[in-house]
């Protein structure tokens, strides 16, 4: 492998493209079960018919774990938004209708989305009063089996020129309900200070899919503390907001 063109640096990978594969590098100290998950989850994912790269190889180089796979060339909706702002709306409304036609999938072999954010609501660190409030929350929430992204973003979108979308990076990928899938990308369009597309997106989704706004929102305090785990700083306040809606009896 010829590790030379790096695409991205994340905080704990970078990304290179060598000929026709996208080669995912993680640091060293990066967790091997989490690596192996993220391959696996791609390879359950790629199972059912999707357009995604498709999964080539797990290696290691130089002793750090890497992931291969096709590499898709075009450019992400993210930056064509940033290019085209004046073609916004129709990137919206492609930009959800990918996201439903992921949520029409199903992949029985995946992680349950209920699952995880059980468990990431115990790994915070709020108070045990909140987090009994999210678990009983979370636990009475609908029970559903449907494909679920989990960081359905347009940077993880890749058009290519003909015109044909892929979805990225599935390393979050689990089964369940959309609408968790749907409030988590409504708060990443509000982490990134996007507060207008993001009401823009809820609104879109809610339409397309025949879904209460109000339902959606009852999964913002739970996959808000799910994303305090990453204990990023600059995130922190704006979460425990979004956590603090939460209704007490």
């Amino acid at each position: 492998m010829k590790l030379e063109k790096v695409i991205a640096v994340r905080t704990d990978k970078t990304i290179y493209q060598d000929g026709d594969s996208v080669v995912k590098v993680f640091n060293s100290d990066f967790s091997t079960a989490n690596v192996l998950n993220e391959a696996l989850n791609q390879a359950r994912v790629e199972e059912t018919g999707l357009a995604m790269p498709k999964l080539r190889e797990v290696s290691k180089v130089d002793g750090k774990w890497a992931i291969v796979s096709d590499f898709i060339p075009g450019k992400t909706l993210e930056q064509l938004m940033k290019e085209h702002p004046e073609k916004m709306d129709e990137y919206m409304e492609l930009f959800v209708d990918i996201q439903i036609s992921i949520h029409e999938k199903r992949a029985p072999l995946l992680n349950k989305l209920k699952d995880k954010m059980q468990r990431k609501i115990s790994e915070t660190e709020l108070d045990a009063t909140t987090r009994y409030e999210l678990h009983t929350r979370l636990e009475g929430m609908p029970k559903h089996n449907k494909v679920c992204h989990g960081d359905f973003n347009p940077s993880n979108i890749i058009i290519t020129e003909e015109g044909t979308p892929y979805v990225i990076d599935w390393a979050h990928a689990t089964q369940g309900n959309a609408a968790a899938d749907a409030a988590r990308t409504y708060l990443l369009f509000s982490l990134a200070g996007e507060s207008e597309r993001a009401n823009q997106y809820l609104k879109l989704f809610c339409l397309k899919t025949n879904t209460a706004r109000q339902y959606v929102q009852k999964w913002i305090p739970i996959v808000a503390a799910s994303q305090l785990v990453k204990k990023n700083p600059e995130e922190k306040d704006f979460l425990m907001n979004w956590v603090d809606v939460v209704e007490y009896e």
